[in-house]
């Protein structure tokens, strides 16, 4: 079960990146296991890792997480990880191929959008299936969250006031 995942199988999330979220039209998520060493499972659970600028690449019909920092371990000593080492992620072979197919078209890439822990105690990490966004939609991003804003704060002051009931 590891194409789309739902919300309920999260027990505690250890990284987001919100970069993605901003700089990505995401439309469609997958689950990811994660090929980790010792010292680097260790570190996640500290909550000692970052996906920023992280991203998901296909070497030999392989899917690897390039570019993401997991801090070493505080007690790992001479058995420390390099913090910025590709790893191996884990999918279906059908997955797979279908991902690196819709990779092969121009303009999507696959971004790491969270790294946590599922029900079973594995860490897992959301992958998103995204298209870059042009700087005109954030843009509109930005400016529909502040007419949202502005809008409920008109509404709750005016509430306040008695002029408006709910």
């Amino acid at each position: 079960m590891s194409a789309k995942r739902s919300e309920d199988k999260r027990i505690r999330t250890f990284a987001e990146n919100r970069k993605a979220r901003r700089d990505y039209h995401i439309e469609e998520r997958f689950e990811a296991g994660i090929s980790l060493l010792g010292t680097e499972v260790k570190s996640v659970r500290e909550g000692r890792v970052s996906l920023r600028d992280s991203f998901a690449r296909f070497k030999d019909g392989e899917l690897f997480l390039e570019n993401t920092h997991i801090a070493p371990y505080s007690h790992g000593g001479a058995f420390n990880h390099p913090p910025l080492r590709e790893r191996k992620l884990l999918m279906r072979r059908d997955e797979l191929r279908r991902l690196q197919g819709k990779v092969a078209e121009r303009g999507y890439t696959l971004v790491p959008l969270s790294l946590y822990l599922n029900e079973r105690g594995k860490i897992k990490l959301e992958l998103g299936l995204a298209r870059g966004k042009a700087r005109a939609d954030r843009r509109r991003e930005i400016m529909e969250r502040d007419v949202q804003r502005d809008l409920e704060r008109t509404l709750k002051s005016a509430r306040g006031r008695g002029s408006i009931e709910p």
